[in-house]
């Protein structure tokens, strides 16, 4: 089965030129292609592609609305940024939106035909440059949370617990505690390590003890 890629892109030579190179492939076919916002925004659902190309500089909206406003409804799909775009704004803007990819227009056809296969398999494709300023970010950003000594001794065991893969239950059964006290360091950990999720929590985590 191929991979259904959307192209929302009003630059219409780009837009065309990718659209082209993608159906040269056997594994990969594009089945619309988008030149404003509005369009995209109102179609997208419906088509529910495997992935989309998308450009943030639309001339009617950004491209970062569009995924902000369709993400949750469109849980299925993968999102990648094909832009001009590096600044640090747009590229965390896109990611917090649920962009799972960010590429400088201007790759190669084959590492953008490489990325679309890699999200689509769950990576996270992102041009190189893109990948040193998402790491440059995070590594100013650690130092906020040195030791994670903001965190109370029973929050630092219960992030050691879910570090081991242990949910919130098993967690709450072992410290014989409720599961909604779990829930309750769970947020205060995470509030504490500036993180959104206990994905991003743990990774700090593992960062610190290794």
């Amino acid at each position: 089965m191929s991979i259904s890629i959307v192209i929302v892109e009003d630059e219409k030579n780009y837009n065309n030129a990718l659209k082209k190179i993608i159906n040269y492939q056997h594994d990969m076919k594009v089945i619309a292609q988008f030149f404003d916002g509005n369009e995209a925004l109102k179609n997208l659902p419906g088509l529910a592609p495997d992935v989309v190309m998308m450009d943030i500089q639309l001339q009617d909206m950004l491209g970062i609305e569009i995924i902000g406003k369709l993400k949750k409804e469109m849980p299925g799909t993968q999102f990648i940024m094909c832009t001009s775009f590096e600044d640090d704004e747009k590229i965390f803007s896109s990611l917090k939106a649920g962009a799972m990819g960010y590429l400088v227009k201007g790759e190669s056809m084959d590492k953008i035909l490489s990325s679309i296969r890699d999200v689509y398999n769950g990576g996270a494709p992102m041009s190189f440059s893109i990948a040193r300023r998402v790491l440059s970010h995070f590594e100013r950003k650690l130092p906020e949370i040195k030791n994670f000594g903001a965190l109370t001794g029973r929050e630092k065991e219960i992030l050691e617990l879910l570090s081991e893969g242990l949910l919130y239950k098993e967690i709450a059964d072992k410290k014989c505690i409720s599961m909604d006290t779990v829930k309750k360091h769970a947020g205060n950990i995470y509030r504490k390590l500036h993180v959104s999720n206990k994905v991003e929590a743990v990774n700090k985590f593992n960062h610190f003890k290794n």
